[in-house]
């Protein structure tokens, strides 16, 4: 999951910017985490990097973005022609693709501490905004992303005064812009069934392949299950199996099983490494159980293999 920290790593990342000089003032006084940013302005720091792997993130993410995107959420695909707001929450992994190099607009993080109920009447996990199973962005008209923009200005002009209760007026003006998407209708996911399937068979295979190769034995992998994939894919478990079948002949186990069995023996021939240090590398708690599980997928032990 992609943490705050790394998401200030990743937009200094080749610049002289120190990740501190970021932040807003004051911001360690508050219980949570906030910032708001330009765009335009990031995209010219980051030289044009502008593609967020797929991946879950660690906080709440509201953007106004201008220019052409694509944005992907689990197994929906949503085009964003001309303008839209979007919202992203850290229950769901998601990334938005720039289809164009006319990329403006502002974005704003959060964490839920900063949003809590008791700080501004919000519950973030009982907002349609943010549910599992919604589509949440939104094409806007130009007089709409003028309204958006008005209160994002807002927001950037307190975070940089030195009013002392600026950050109870800033989770106003968030509070403000959640009301504002939740009345508007979404887009229309452009995807069909069959594109549904391919497109959550693709991001599984990502993910699995992410995780390769094993490089040190202190790194571990951290999806080893179905029920692991199917989270991070925020679908049901029977539904991701149901799908890899479909599309591949095998079950979500399977594609998993041959996948650390082909990093095993790679480990196995390659490495030095003792046998339990592979064993903890590639998830497995106990020498034992992965043991079992080689011999079960090559009917000889991993001691025997490596002779």
């Amino acid at each position: 999951m992609k943490t705050l920290d790394s998401f200030y790593q990743d937009i200094t990342e080749g610049s002289t910017v120190e990740p501190s000089s970021l932040l807003p003032n004051d911001i360690k006084k508050e219980i949570g985490h906030f910032n708001v940013f330009d765009i335009k302005e990031l995209l010219e720091r980051m030289q044009g990097k502008s593609f967020m792997p797929y991946d879950r993130r660690a906080y709440y993410k509201i953007s106004l973005i201008r220019g052409k995107n694509r944005s992907e959420y689990a197994d929906k695909i949503i085009e964003i022609e001309k303008q839209g707001l979007l919202f992203a929450t850290p229950k769901i992994p998601y990334n938005y693709v720039p289809q164009d190099t006319n990329q403006a607009g502002q974005f704003c993080v959060f964490t839920s501490e900063f949003l809590s109920k008791n700080k501004s009447g919000i519950d973030l996990d009982e907002l349609p905004i943010f549910a599992s199973d919604g589509y949440p962005v939104f094409q806007l008209t130009d007089e709409e992303v003028s309204e958006v923009e008005l209160i994002f200005n807002k927001i950037q002009k307190e975070i940089n005064s030195d009013y002392v209760y600026k950050y109870d007026l800033i989770r106003n003006y968030v509070a403000e812009l959640i009301h504002f998407g939740q009345k508007l209708q979404p887009i229309t996911a452009l995807y069909s069934k069959h594109n549904s399937a391919a497109r959550v068979s693709s991001l599984f295979a990502e993910l699995l392949e992410r995780q390769f190769p094993i490089e040190s034995p202190h790194q571990r992998l951290e999806l080893r299950t179905a029920k692991d994939f199917a989270e991070r894919l925020s679908v049901h478990v029977n539904h991701l199996n149901k799908v890899l079948k479909e599309n591949t002949g095998k079950t979500t186990t399977e594609l998993i099983s041959n996948r650390l069995t082909n990093e095993a023996k790679i480990l196995l021939k390659q490495t030095d490494w003792n046998i339990s240090e592979i064993a903890y590398s590639l998830g497995f708690e106990e020498l034992a159980h992965f043991s079992n599980f080689f011999k079960k997928q090559t009917t000889i032990t991993p001691l025997a293999f490596r002779a």
